[in-house]
């Protein structure tokens, strides 16, 4: 067998002033042939499951790219056909399947369904290869994508630590119907609900008990996958949203009526899926007023990992003029501060202009640097390896990297966007978190990957940022209405008949 496996992934903010350009992809990952096979093999990743699988079966590996970007603004259109023009031309050199590690919620300057314009491209080109695609918890699902692909599969958790799992289960499935041991039928739901990221949480309710059904779906007789996406919000495209998406083993009625009853049931639940605001100011009173840590500060308006710019000011400045002590900040992006850093070097005495780079216009903010003094306590090149659940065993790379300490506060300061979800952040940079009193972390739900099992206290500090959750200050233009919670009285009219794809 001749397979093909390639990733491209995008979750596009259409409200962050990021670029997405083949440089964004390069500093996450944008590799080619044997190289992406080396990177990723042996991760706990979908594309290391992709790997594990095809040599087990002891196919022949095409891999044209395996490209990932940190969240940011629509993809350009040249780095999009570029990116997609790799994967197109490996198809069209002849394979018997193909293998697709997508996000689901990719929109670029010419496309607002990145993963169905892809797809339906290699259909053209390979009408009856079967492809297996899996896709990340926040995507966003269209009729197309769904059309064009043998098997879909999607995450399960949030933080993402299935992300292996959820690869194999979709290349299985496909390697057992080429093997004509099933025949895969697809049943969708989509809902008119645009749930707040912060109460996606599949540890929290209402996801815990939502994907408890699916899981318990899946042991049905007939039934292949059950995946529920809590979808991505701040992607302004009319296929945002959650949505249901059931496999079954060529039983239409069947994966109609179980997508029905989880979306249906998620439905009930969707003002649990509301995030109510909090004073900012309040919270770090609360905060202060705490004896036991590591206590988790999210200032999650600002988080890179969805969109974010990771320069926003607001929330480290309150907890700086509060007076907390024992502080670590991870991170600002600001490569023009580390470069600063750099030329004064280990232990010098620095004043700063930090973060506030970034002018926001779909919120209508503009930068607002923050004036620190402090010393350089360490330089470093931002590497670092993952050894926590989310992404494991991947190598990431902050760019060079540098440690302020102001007295009450040590502030992290990055040269690339990355989240801090995993403790091997610190550890590279010579930090234990468990021995600090605060971790004020620009995260929203993933920093629970590696710091859940440390944090005595978690508080949300609403700041300023293109991953508000409030809803009121993003500009929606191309979202299909009505839909909750900006149209509180909107109903859900599930599919009535079978919608077999």
């Amino acid at each position: 067998m001749r397979s093909l496996i390639a990733m491209l992934k995008h979750e596009t903010n259409t409200f962050s002033p990021i670029p997405t350009n083949w440089p964004r992809f390069q500093d996450w990952s944008g590799l080619t042939g044997n190289e992406a096979l080396a990177f990723y093999r042996g991760t706990r990743t979908v594309m290391g499951a992709f790997i594990d699988l095809t040599e087990q079966w002891g196919d022949n590996i095409v891999c044209p790219i395996a490209a990932e970007a940190m969240p940011s603004a629509p993809a350009d259109a040249e780095t999009y056909e570029y990116l997609s023009s790799l994967i197109l031309e490996s198809v069209a050199k002849g394979v018997d399947r193909i293998l697709l590690d997508l996000h689901g919620a990719m929109i670029t300057e010419n496309t607002n369904d990145g993963e169905g314009s892809l797809l339906s491209r290699i259909r053209a080109i390979a009408p009856a290869t079967p492809i297996a695609v899996s896709h990340d918890f926040h995507g966003n699902l269209t009729p197309v994508t769904l059309d064009n692909c043998t098997v879909l599969t999607g995450y399960k958790t949030y933080p993402h630590v299935d992300l292996y799992e959820t690869g194999q289960q979709a290349g299985m499935i496909l390697n057992e119907a080429m093997q004509g041991h099933c025949h895969p039928v697809m049943a969708w739901q989509k809902l008119p609900l645009i749930s707040h990221t912060l109460k996606q949480g599949t540890d929290d309710k209402p996801f815990k008990s939502l994907i408890k059904l699916c899981q318990e779906a899946e042991r049905q007789a007939g039934v292949l996958s059950v995946s529920l996406f809590g979808g991505f919000p701040l992607a302004d495209s009319p296929h945002t949203g959650s949505s249901v998406v059931v496999v079954t083993d060529n039983d239409d009625l069947l994966a109609n009526r179980i997508a029905t009853d989880i979306a249906e049931a998620c439905w009930t639940k969707r003002h649990q899926q509301v995030y109510q605001p909090t004073s900012l100011s309040d919270q770090i009173q609360k905060a202060k007023k705490l004896t036991e840590g590591p206590i988790i500060l999210l200032d999650h308006c600002d988080n890179c990992g969805s969109g974010g710019t990771q320069d926003v000011m607001t929330v480290i400045r309150a907890v700086m003029e509060a007076g907390l002590e024992d502080v670590i900040v991870a991170a600002v992006w600001d490569p023009k501060a580390v470069a600063r850093m750099q030329a004064a070097g280990v232990n010098a005495e620095v004043a700063l202009s930090l973060g506030g780079n970034t002018d926001m216009p779909a919120i209508q903010q503009s930068g607002q640097p923050l004036q620190v003094q402090g010393k350089v306590i360490n330089l470093t090149d931002g590497r670092f390896r993952i050894d926590g659940p989310m992404y494991h065993g991947l190598e990431v790379c902050m760019g060079p990297t540098a440690v302020l300490d102001t007295g009450n506060m040590q502030i992290i300061v990055v040269s690339r966007h990355i989240e801090p979800w995993d403790p091997g952040l610190f550890h590279s940079l010579g930090i234990d978190p468990e021995q600090k009193r605060y971790l004020l972390l620009k995260s929203r739900i993933h920093y629970r990957a590696g710091f859940a099992d440390i944090a005595r206290h978690t508080l949300l500090l609403d700041g300023d940022g293109v991953t508000t959750s409030d809803y009121q200050l993003l500009s929606f233009q191309q979202l299909q209405r009505p839909v909750f919670p900006l149209d509180p009285l909107c109903s859900f009219e599930p599919n009535p008949a079978p919608n077999s794809l």
